[in-house]
């Protein structure tokens, strides 16, 4: 079976409606949606760093508990687990503020077998920080050159635009490794200042990566690429509890439709049909969608086990 491997930060989610605390959960952009791989029944694996405290225990057990390999999780005794305050609006989308012991960031790993084909999701600010930036490129290059697709989810944050010049060349590298790049207008807004999907592609993205995705929230989901691919989706409406995880089970979503329909590499490189487009990012819309009913992160249990069914039925 092809596998799927995330790289990325952990955290803590604790989750605050009308300024009172609803909720903690284990998150982290890239861990959200392999999350909801590992509950779909996709051999998955997870590359991260957790501190040795009762944080850190709790995602490493959260992730074997829904089925995704942590042995790539290097736990330091000298380090804090991340933590992340999200505070819910009256639409039900969040505001942040992050708590991290950047000055211990490191990541030390054995690489796990990636082969062709094999999913490598990599993104947000973990992507392009400086202090692990060789260690992540390595392994990207590695990835690379073992025939993986390359899912490169931009998810960059308005907290960070400080850092924006100095990360600016690691996001570069990062457009030019990826196969599939992902981006809210949010995110270009921040990195470019600019939203528009058919400017941001043709401006900023198309002269690295020529499969772009750009999400508008509850706009359409943008699509554009070589040969003049320009196709949109729109969202349908959906009872909305939290959108703290919907960009990041997108990602699932799609990367599960990648195996389900049996999309390979050099599919992608020759051109996805319309067809083949659909059912990718119908997939990615359901799983999105199913996250945003909960306060979860990730898709529900019954989702994954009806997903796992699918799967096995492909």
């Amino acid at each position: 079976m092809r596998k799927v491997v995330g790289i990325g930060e952990t955290v803590l989610d604790i989750i605050f409606k009308n300024d009172q605390p609803i909720g903690a959960v284990p998150g982290g952009s890239v861990f959200n949606g392999v999350i909801s791989l590992g509950r779909s029944g996709v051999d998955a694996t997870f590359i991260s760093e957790a501190g040795n405290d009762r944080v850190g225990r709790k995602i490493v057990s959260f992730l074997k508990a829904n089925g995704v390999n942590a042995d790539n999780v290097s736990v330091y005794p000298d380090s804090k687990s991340p933590i992340s305050l999200a505070f819910l609006g009256d639409d039900n989308s969040a505001e942040y503020i992050f708590y991290k012991d950047h000055p211990h960031d490191q990541l030390d790993f054995a690489y796990p077998d990636v082969g062709p084909d094999d999913v490598v999701m990599f993104g947000s600010f973990y992507a392009v920080n400086p202090v692990i930036r060789p260690q992540v490129v390595a392994f990207i290059e590695y990835a690379r050159s073992r025939g993986a697709i390359l899912y490169y989810d931009v998810n960059f944050r308005a907290s960070h635009r400080t850092d924006l010049i100095k990360v600016t060349p690691n996001i570069l590298e990062n457009l030019e490794y990826a196969d599939i790049v992902r981006g809210s207008t949010e995110d270009f807004g921040v990195m470019f200042r600019k939203s528009d999907p058919d400017t941001v592609y043709r401006s900023e993205i198309s002269f690295y990566c020529k499969h772009f995705i750009c999400t508008q929230g509850a706009g359409p989901v943008a699509l554009r690429g070589a040969g003049g691919l320009s196709r949109d989706y729109p969202v349908e409406h959906t009872d909305t509890v939290s959108t703290i995880g919907a960009g990041d089970n997108f990602n699932a979503g799609f990367v599960y439709g990648l195996i389900k329909y049996g999309i390979t590499r050099a599919d992608i490189d020759a051109g996805l049909s319309d067809g083949q487009w659909d059912s990718v990012m119908h997939c990615a819309q359901l799983f999105a969608a199913n996250c945003c009913r909960s306060i979860g992160n990730y898709v529900d249990e019954d989702f994954g086990r009806q997903m796992k069914a699918a799967l096995r039925q492909a």
